[in-house]
């Protein structure tokens, strides 16, 4: 599995929960997984283009910046991780 392809399931996951189930770890895994995916594909998108990759001319020169944005309205990696963190120590019987 690509790793672009890789968080389709966990991004569906949470939607299909039921009303009566939380979903914290699944929707916080998958977006960790996603957030952290865009940045590392826009940072490979500017290095591909090498120095024409920083000049505004160019549309890849914001996607930095959008997939940086994309993390923080999310929440960063670390708040994600914590919320992972947490609800698999607070109810460690359903995950293992």
């Amino acid at each position: 599995m690509s790793p672009v392809s890789a968080p389709s399931p966990w991004l569906y996951q949470p939607c299909r929960a039921d009303a009566d189930q939380p979903f914290r770890v699944e929707s916080s895994a998958a977006k960790l997984f996603a957030s952290e995916l865009a940045g590392r594909a826009a940072d490979v998108a500017v290095q591909v283009h090498g120095g024409y990759g920083i000049f505004e001319e160019y549309p890849v020169s914001g996607l930095l910046g959008e997939a940086k944005v994309l993390a923080m309205v999310e929440g960063t990696s670390e708040v994600q991780r914590s919320i992972i963190a947490r609800e698999l120590l607070n109810d460690h019987s359903a995950y293992f």
